[in-house]
């Protein structure tokens, strides 16, 4: 039986493009029920879109908390049936109702090699400009499960990313994504394939 998971995204969708691939290519076994936005307009709500994948958008600003709006975000999962949650460069900090409503259940991809240079105020662009700053020899991305915490999750799998001497944030940002898009469907056929 195929994992069915949805997918939280804020951006461009390149980490959930990774995923869309392992699924259409059957190499992983899960089907994508739902992708959630953070916001309209962004070009991961286009991919899914083009992969027949249903949408959904959850503006916190929609809301009177962020509580509230998970609440909704919480039932509509259910409905469709998702077991999993896959965070893949969704920006807003999840909140304790959907953390226990999918504990162990959902996964994150973070853009460092956590512990390093993450939690509070580490997302994006921040992370790779804190590496090149501080002349650290690698950097890389994790997948890790998520708890209440920001980024103090359990650990699944790693990939270290070297720096190199003339890196900007963004030549380090772009090769770190490149290791995301192998890391992040590799680590969920793990977790998946062979699970009944």
């Amino acid at each position: 039986m195929n994992k069915k998971i949805a997918v939280f995204v804020s951006g461009g969708g390149t980490d959930l493009q990774s995923i869309i691939d392992a699924v259409v290519d059957k190499s992983l076994k899960a089907d994508i029920v739902l992708v959630v936005g953070s916001k309209e307009g962004i070009y991961a709500l286009e991919r899914a879109k083009k992969a027949g994948i249903p949408t959904a958008v959850f503006s916190k600003k929609d809301y009177s908390s962020t509580e509230a709006m998970f609440d909704e975000i919480i039932a509509l999962l259910k409905e469709k049936g998702a077991e999993y949650i896959v965070l893949a460069g969704y920006l807003t900090v999840l909140t304790p109702n959907i953390v226990h409503a999918f504990e162990k259940k959902i996964i994150n991809i973070h853009p460092s090699l956590i512990p390093s240079y993450c939690g509070d105020g580490f997302y994006g662009m921040r992370v790779h400009r804190a590496v090149v700053e501080n002349k650290e020899k690698f950097s890389g991305a994790t997948v890790h499960y998520v708890d209440e915490g920001t980024d103090t999750g359990e650990i699944i799998a790693q990939v270290k990313v070297p720096v190199m001497e003339d890196d900007t944030p963004e030549t380090l940002a772009a090769r770190v994504l490149e290791a995301e898009h192998i890391l992040l469907p590799e680590t969920l056929k793990k977790l998946f394939n062979g699970q009944e």
